[in-house]
This record gives structure tokens, sequence and C-alpha cells, in this order.
């Protein structure tokens, strides 16, 4: 993807978002995003998308094995959580003093 048309997602580090698609699909308990990748349209959440990795015997891990950890799902499959409304809600940008806030369309909230 060029960089001159990255895309403006609304969801970044730190968020709490809630899974509404996908084998993880669960509207009622929120999970922390980890880490964006604007590039892929791909977000990284805590303890949705489980996979088994085998590691090979290296200097780290001398017994080598198998290790579970999360891996990345499509942005679109995610939703912001709205604290207020306890649930999952969109988000319009407005601008204020010159910076973009968003605000849930839900409960009019501006999301920190």
């Amino acid at each position: 993807m060029k960089k001159r048309f990255k895309p403006k997602f609304n969801i970044k580090k730190g968020d709490n978002v809630v899974v509404i698609a996908g084998d993880d699909k669960n509207r009622t308990k929120p999970c922390k995003v980890l880490a964006v990748y604007p590039t892929e349209s791909r977000v990284l959440l805590e303890g949705v998308n489980m996979i088994t990795k085998h590691l090979k015997p290296n200097a780290q891990n001398p017994q080598g094995g198998i290790v579970k950890e999360e891996a990345s799902i499509h942005i679109s499959n995610v939703m912001l959580w709205d604290a207020k409304s306890k649930g999952p809600s969109r988000i319009k940008r407005e601008r204020t003093e010159g910076k973009f806030v968003r605000i849930s369309k839900k409960s009019g909230e501006e999301v920190k």
C-alpha cells in the first residue's frame, strides 16, 4: 500500500474493542488492542485468535516446544467499546482546536 494514501482508522493501541465477527465473536466482553497494523488493515487483540506456534530450540529457549500466542484479525471485525452504554459503538471524528477527537455515536462521549 502506498504511504501517500495510508488509511486512517478510529482504533488505536490501548483501546477497548469488541469482536463483532469471526470465531471469537463476543459483543459483550471488551478486549484490549495490543497493536494496530494500518498497512495490512489488521489489529492484534489480547486473548483473541489464539494460534499454536512450534518453536525450534535456540539460545533463548533451549527446550523448544509449542507456544500459544495471539494472531491479528481484520480491523473490520472489531468495533470500539463504549463504556457509558456498555456496548459496541460507531465513531465519528470531529476537529476541535486543530485536533481530531473521536466521539461515540451511541452516547456522544469522547473516546479517551
